[in-house]
């Protein structure tokens, strides 16, 4: 039998594991966002996300860590006792599922999460932005959106959290505020001149799709924090939600147009990994079906927003994508968490309303709507500043393409 060093040894590497399974998401992002998008426009897309790895990792060591998960922060905000990663524990982490592994492992986790939020929000707004502006934009967007949600979600002291809120991998930190953020942008900068939406690489949209999959057992059953029976439940209906999402997606397709795209597969289970995403700490495998369906199904519709309204460009239908499909996966957790999923780790919760408390679902609302009102209005702050500032234009308006004029 395993002793207690054993067991912490083993929790430091999965999280080790899963901390890289979460870093190769990024990449995959860009694989997948420059597969839809224009050859003139690939090469940058992949760029700018990937970029997003170490421009959010210095900020994630500067104060990024420290405003999202100072152990004394206040409702909203951390503050400055962990900038420049001073003062980190050896002994345990800052939350209740991290303290079986050492400060500086739940840091470098949780900085992967940090670093692939902004790169989901350039999706929206693909094939019309400069690389100079974007790159500031990634740096305060992370401190003033990204680390105030995650905070007040995943600190102890924030105020979701306190209030009972649930989210287990960041279905309002990462999703919803990068889908609302999204939206903003691609308001902002415009629609595009020529609008093209024909894929131009349906490998990289699989490449990418394939990493963002096999790197979401990382994003989820990771946040478990440890090697344990939640997150192996976690991955388990991680990988269902995506099989039904993305099955669900293809065959709304199918009946619309009469034809099985490939694309329609990626999407929908994209979608799926979305919805799970606040939920995979703490729902059955039968709840996954519900999560997968649903999510296919209204996010589907969700793209049809785009086309009916004419009012935006989102390229990839990031908004769709993560700010509806994070919201749907948070309301869902109100309903199916379940107590005995928790309790696998000895941790414990009132549940959803399977059982017998509704009010979470009140509670899941709260925190939805605060994450997208939130992101939506700040991100839009954040580039009206940028946009004003001489030689920081975030449009770029060419036919060569972002890859000869941006790079």
């Amino acid at each position: 039998m395993a002793t207690t060093k054993d067991s912490i040894n083993g929790d430091v590497a999965w999280v080790l594991a899963a901390t890289c399974l979460v870093w190769i998401m990024t990449p995959g992002v860009g694989l997948l966002y420059s597969g839809m998008a224009q050859r003139k426009n690939a090469s940058s897309l992949i760029m700018i996300c990937f970029l997003s790895i170490p421009i959010v990792s210095v900020q994630w060591y500067i104060w990024g860590y420290s405003l999202t998960f100072n152990r004394n922060g206040g409702l909203f905000i951390g503050n400055l006792q962990n900038a420049f990663f001073m003062n980190l524990s050896w002994d345990s982490g800052p939350t209740n599922t991290s303290k079986n592994v050492p400060e500086f492992v739940f840091a470098i986790f949780e900085c992967m999460f940090a670093a692939i939020t902004p790169a989901l929000i350039m999706g929206g707004v693909a094939e019309r932005i400069r690389l100079l502006p974007t790159i500031i934009f990634i740096f305060i967007w992370s401190t003033l959106v990204y680390d105030v949600i995650a905070s007040w979600c995943w600190s102890a002291n924030g105020w979701f959290s306190k209030l009972g809120g649930l989210d287990y991998a960041g279905g309002i930190p990462v999703h919803i505020s990068s889908g609302m953020a999204a939206l903003a942008f691609c308001i902002f900068v415009g629609k595009r001149t020529d609008n093209i939406r024909q894929p131009h690489n349906t490998i990289n949209v699989f490449l990418g799709t394939i990493m963002l999959w096999f790197g979401w057992f990382g994003f989820n059953g990771g946040s478990a924090i440890a090697a344990n029976k939640r997150a192996i439940m976690a991955c388990v209906v991680t990988n269902l939600a995506a099989s039904f999402s993305g099955l669900t997606w293809m065959l709304m397709d199918y009946f619309r147009t009469g034809n099985l795209y490939a694309t329609s597969f990626c999407s929908g289970a994209v979608a799926g990994l979305v919805a799970i995403t606040p939920g995979s700490g703490y729902v059955t495998p039968y709840a996954a079906f519900v999560f997968g369906v649903a999510s296919g199904f209204f996010c589907n519709l969700a793209t049809l927003m785009r086309i009916r309204f004419d009012k935006y460009d989102d390229a990839m239908d990031v908004f769709a994508i993560h700010g509806i499909g994070g919201f749907i996966g948070s309301i869902l957790t109100g309903i199916f968490a379940n107590q005995y999923i928790v309790s696998l780790d000895g941790e414990s919760i009132n549940g959803g309303a399977i059982d017998g408390n509704p009010i979470q679902i009140l509670k899941q609302l709260a925190g939805s709507f605060a994450g997208m009102i939130y992101s939506f209005f700040v991100t839009w702050i954040i580039l009206f500043i940028i946009n004003r500032i001489p030689g920081l234009t975030l449009r770029f308006d060419s036919e060569n393409g972002a890859d000869i004029d941006e790079m």
